[in-house]
């Protein structure tokens, strides 16, 4: 198992727990909910039963005992007839129950029927009324609603999970950004070090090369002239290296002729079962560094080749839109192709389908596009056995006088 794959693993795992942990606390709080609500609707039936017993009893002594067993409950609750006229209530805002109006100086206690109306709809709607039969066969309606401290348990739940994902999410953020910076200094540091190392080496293969041009008159031999194309590749490759951690500095070059070079220079170093085919506009320009553009370049054609089982064919084709300012490097090749659910995945640190690979390559790429030459790179399309097309697009594009078109 790669890295990465370990890594998802571990994120689902940490998030299969995190729904546990949410899940039995909206499970138990609401278990509290309905034993709380049965236990209103206890004494909202009490209080009902109390007002019967007020409106048939002519006995004092029982009916203090009675007002007390009333005014125990502190279910808000509004009483009406059969024609839906409001009766009694209790628990309600005692402001708008009752409202004291001054007119020429007479005094006088009214109440607010527009609150007891939308009370009233708002009991209905959330519990069935409980029926109570008094003097004459009349019958009363008792409507009551959720008390202040069950609306409270009811959101209490939503509010410390929303907490608890709000401190996760922030912990999470700072831990990720702590350990990216810390990658990045183990990177760069690495990095660094390897173009150091390097140097020593690739000035004694150039010393080399050039003492067997004198030694064996060979300043025409081909061979020799690849040796030196490659020594002189280890030395970009180190300047590559020594370039990662700091601003590299962009120049304007045209996109297909950088591109073009390379693709000369790697098509002899690959099997010859892969033929390659560039096509596209000449004449377009962008900021580039050409040492870590070519390692771009190498990334995706190394990609390709190896996607490739037996023969087939590696497609370079430069386009651009004027209007956009941008260009585009679409790299197909003929191979395996990538399943759609992984064609962000391609990018992560880790991932690689390869036995021997680290799965670094198309994460470098992706760095050095976005990173260094502020564009875009991504899996333009992508189908099982037929092959994949990987675009680049480069950003504040100048072109020659020859127009183009999207």
């Amino acid at each position: 198992m790669n890295p990465y794959q370990r890594k998802k693993r571990w994120k689902y795992s940490l998030l299969t727990f995190a729904v546990v942990i949410a899940s039995g606390s909206l499970l138990y709080t609401s278990y509290l909910v309905r034993k709380i609500a049965r236990a209103e609707r206890t004494r909202a039936q009490v209080w009902a039963m109390s007002m019967k017993q007020v409106l048939a009893s002519d006995d004092n002594d029982f009916l203090n005992y009675v007002f007390a067993v009333r005014d125990s409950s502190i279910v808000p609750a509004i009483v009406t007839n059969e024609k839906g006229d409001i009766q009694l209530s209790r628990g309600l805002d005692p402001s708008k129950t009752f409202i004291k109006l001054a007119a020429e100086g007479n005094k006088k206690l009214t109440y607010d029927p527009g609150y007891f109306q939308s009370e009233l709809a708002y009991m209905k709607k959330q519990h069935a009324p409980i029926k109570l039969t008094v003097f004459l066969g009349t019958q009363w309606l008792v409507y009551y609603k959720d008390s202040e401290l069950l609306r409270q348990l009811r959101m209490f739940p939503y509010i410390q999970l929303s907490v608890i994902a709000v401190f996760l999410l922030m912990a999470y953020t700072a831990f990720s950004s702590s350990r990216k910076s810390e990658q990045d200094q183990v990177w760069v540091g690495l990095a660094k070090e390897t173009a150091h190392q390097l140097g020593t080496p690739i000035s004694s293969l150039m010393a080399w090369i050039e003492l067997m041009k004198e030694k064996f008159s060979a300043e025409d031999d081909p061979l020799i002239a690849e040796m030196e194309n490659d020594v002189k590749r280890l030395e970009i490759v180190a300047d590559r290296f020594s370039k990662i951690g700091s601003k590299p500095r962009l120049e304007e070059h045209r996109v297909y002729e950088v591109v073009k070079d390379f693709v000369d220079y790697f098509r002899v170093r690959v099997s010859k079962n892969i033929s390659f085919e560039m096509t596209g506009n000449p004449h377009l320009a962008a900021g580039l560094n050409v040492p870590l553009f070519d390692w771009v370049l190498e990334n995706l054609l190394k990609n390709a080749v190896n996607a490739i089982e037996g023969k087939g064919l590696i497609k370079v084709e430069i386009s651009g839109n004027k209007l956009k300012k941008q260009v585009y490097i679409d790299i197909t090749d003929t191979g395996k192709g990538i399943p759609r659910s992984k064609f962000d995945t391609v990018f992560q640190p880790g991932y690689t389908t390869r036995k021997r690979g680290w799965g670094l390559g198309l994460s470098l790429t992706k760095r050095m596009i976005e990173n260094y030459h502020n564009g875009q790179i991504f899996v333009r399309d992508s189908e099982l056995g037929k092959g994949t097309t990987f675009r680049i697009v480069l950003k504040n594009v100048k072109y020659d006088k020859q127009t183009v078109t999207a």
